[in-house]
């Protein structure tokens, strides 16, 4: 079946503009009224726009809007949406609320200076009413940064994406997904990412934001999304700004008591290391789209059952498009220059040594490494029992620990049962084991101490397949709010208490 032509800016514009029932303000702070201005060049605006405004200057700003700290925030946003919104439906609710869709549009963005060292980025959102009359409104809000490495290229991208936005608000809310996949229309992801979408109001009561925010990474308009501990959905510079980070990654179905004990002891150590001290910090469990995937389509349920438990445990979690560590590295210097942590089961760590995954770098697994522990990275690795090492050389599955699913670089096992594998005996292939010792003399590897060793033998698929079968001994092998929340849910194939 063809799929229906994409509708230009232009198209979007004027189809609202010709829409009688749909009357509001838009407010624009900082790159200029770019969004209004797609408005009037298509024609017919004053059968859309009510109110248009732009307090560039911060003294006019505070006056209308209260004082703020940062002028492209969030925050300063939603006193624009509160502002506007009221002001709306206070002067024309009496004329016209009884036939009108009232609607605010607001921005607020920093584009290129002169002096090009700043971020490129702003906030957006629109506050509507999805029928006349109504007296709650629905809302949503998100966060673009733009790539254009020209200042004319930026505004002209933030007017595409505000334009998708109101449009998408309007005609596209019966299908999430494709609004979402929308807000990329006539601008790309090469030009804009989103990296924080929040639906609100009567509109979306039924809506997750999480999973909305997975479809960003899904649709490529951003490789990373995260969410705190009460499955809020979090902009991540707010969270990783000069911060330092300590993240592990797994599979998390379920968490077990090996995750916690794994990140707890990387963080000990992680702590006590001197560029850590007196430091920020954000501890982070990290699942990516390849393991979401990993059974073909999407399982929502799966997904959401996975975050919710991290959730309980108290863990921030962050879900990734990033296979390779060293673009998950890359991604959080973005944020900060602090020192990075990532903890690891020996099953990653020889993941990290299989050529086959940088067949795309001219640098080969070189230029992995390079790019890997630029600034202040350092692997933190958790041991491994000798029989779950031959069963990981034997399958190719990398236990419950995470990563990829592919054999590595590891070779033939030389140990005998009951000898721990750490990242000081592990073996890796012959021709890259003097760039192993490399890295573990100068410590960009380190073995994670202080671990229990009564629960190593415990896996995540294990675990599963115990829930599967109704055996309860599964129990003993995750953190008791995990267990008390599978039960209570149904999670994994439990029958619900």
């Amino acid at each position: 079946m063809d799929q229906p032509a994409l509708l230009t800016t232009n198209r979007k514009a004027l189809t609202i503009n010709l829409d009688d029932s749909k009357y509001g303000t838009f407010a624009e702070i900082g790159a200029g009224q770019e969004v209004a201005r797609v408005f009037f060049q298509a024609g017919g605006a004053a059968g859309t726009i009510a109110k248009s405004m732009s307090a560039y200057d911060m003294t006019f700003s505070d006056a209308i809007y209260g004082k703020a700290p940062r002028y492209v925030s969030r925050e300063r946003l939603q006193t624009m949406l509160d502002h506007e919104y009221e002001l709306l439906i206070e002067r024309l609710r009496e004329k016209r609320g009884a036939t009108t869709k009232f609607f605010v549009f607001a921005d607020t963005v920093a584009a290129k200076s002169y002096k090009g060292n700043n971020e490129c980025h702003g906030w957006m959102g629109i506050r509507f009413q999805p029928a006349p009359g109504d007296t709650t409104p629905s809302e949503i809000v998100l966060h673009v940064r733009m790539w254009d490495k020209d200042n004319v290229r930026q505004q002209e991208a933030i007017g595409i994406v505000g334009t998708n936005l109101i449009y998408a608000a309007f005609y596209l809310r019966d299908d999430l997904e494709k609004l979402i996949a929308s807000l990329a229309d006539n601008v790309g992801s090469d030009r804009i990412e989103v990296d924080m979408l929040k639906l609100s109001g009567p509109a979306f009561a039924n809506v997750d934001n999480r999973l909305m925010s997975l479809h960003l990474v899904r649709h490529g308009l951003t490789n990373a999304v995260m969410f705190g501990p009460g499955g809020e959905v979090l902009q991540p510079s707010e969270v990783l700004y000069k911060k330092a980070i300590l993240v592990e990654r797994g599979s998390f179905r379920p968490v077990t008591h090996v995750n916690v004990d794994m990140l707890n002891c990387a963080t000990a150590q992680f702590v006590q290391e001197p560029a850590v001290q007196g430091k920020d910090l954000i501890v982070l469990m990290e699942i990516t789209m390849n393991n979401l995937l990993a059974g073909g389509a999407l399982d929502p349920r799966d997904f959401l059952s996975r975050v919710d438990l991290l959730g309980d445990i108290g863990c921030t979690v962050l879900i990734s498009n990033y296979s390779e560590y060293y673009r998950l590295t890359t991604y959080f210097r973005r944020y900060t220059k602090e020192m990075i942590g990532v903890a690891m089961g020996i099953n990653n760590l020889l993941e990290i040594f299989n050529e086959k995954y940088y067949e795309h770098l001219e640098g080969g697994i070189l230029e992995n490494f390079g790019r890997l522990f630029r600034n202040a990275v350092r692997l933190y690795v958790y041991p491994m029992q000798s029989a779950a090492y031959e069963r990981y050389l034997a399958t190719g599955h990398p236990a419950d620990q995470g990563g990829q699913t592919q054999t590595s670089g590891a070779v033939a096992s030389p140990f005998a049962k009951d000898v721990l594998i750490t990242a000081r005996n592990v073996q890796v292939v012959s021709h890259l084991r003097s760039l192993y010792q490399h890295l573990l003399e100068n410590h960009y590897l380190e073995c994670i101490v202080g671990y229990d060793r009564e629960i190593l033998a415990i896996f995540s698929r294990d675990v599963l397949d115990r829930i599967r079968a109704g055996d309860s001994t599964w129990e003993k092998m995750v953190p008791a709010p995990v267990a008390a929340a599978i039960k209570k849910r149904g999670l994994f194939g439990h029958a619900a208490n």
